[in-house]
């Protein structure tokens, strides 16, 4: 069975287009949706994908309608398979893997994303290292000066109730609880 999926960002669209376009493509059932691509909770692709059976086919008219980034089109592309069902895309002829072309197209696709994904991996944790050396402080700014943390140690050494020394300071009483000596 070939199962479409249509789907449009906002409410002044129409996948009317979509569906015949997939209709024209042999789909017996077409899941429409109106969604932002950037979602990763569609609820008509989560239905097509679950409808999926071995020998199944995905189809839509182009990648775009289906992820929004690589790392999402290779995660949906990667759900389909493990179901035994194939994909095509009606405008991006490679992306098709019913056919060994398109496998292998996809196969380097993800290569590079995954080679890519090493790469800032790496570029990020050099960075890092390097601002470490330069005296950069990771993380989040201080809650409180130097001179508070003083002061707020001394009024807990002094018996100070510790929600009460954090509310003179507007933070958590777990801020001022984890002030070391």
């Amino acid at each position: 069975m070939i199962y479409g999926y249509a789907r449009v960002s906002t409410d002044g669209q129409s996948v009317a287009a979509q569906v015949m376009q997939l209709k024209a493509g042999g789909c017996g059932k077409v899941f429409q949706e109106t969604a932002s691509g950037a979602r990763t909770d569609r609820v008509q692709l989560r239905k097509a994908i679950d409808r999926l059976e071995a020998g199944d086919t995905l189809l839509v008219t182009r990648l775009d309608r289906l992820a929004r980034s690589t790392r999402d089109l290779l995660n949906t592309l990667a759900t389909i398979a493990e179901k035994g069902a194939g994909f095509r895309s009606l405008s991006d002829s490679w992306a098709d893997t019913t056919t060994p072309h398109g496998r292998l197209m996809l196969t380097v696709l993800g290569g590079l994303a995954e080679f890519e994904r090493e790469l800032i991996r790496a570029r990020t944790g050099e960075g890092r290292e390097r601002a470490k050396a330069r005296g950069v402080r990771m993380g989040r700014k201080p809650k409180l000066t130097l001179h508070q943390r003083q002061e707020a140690l001394r009024r807990r050494d002094a018996g100070e109730a510790v929600r009460e020394i954090a509310r003179s300071y507007n933070v958590s009483h777990s801020t001022i609880s984890r002030l070391a000596d």
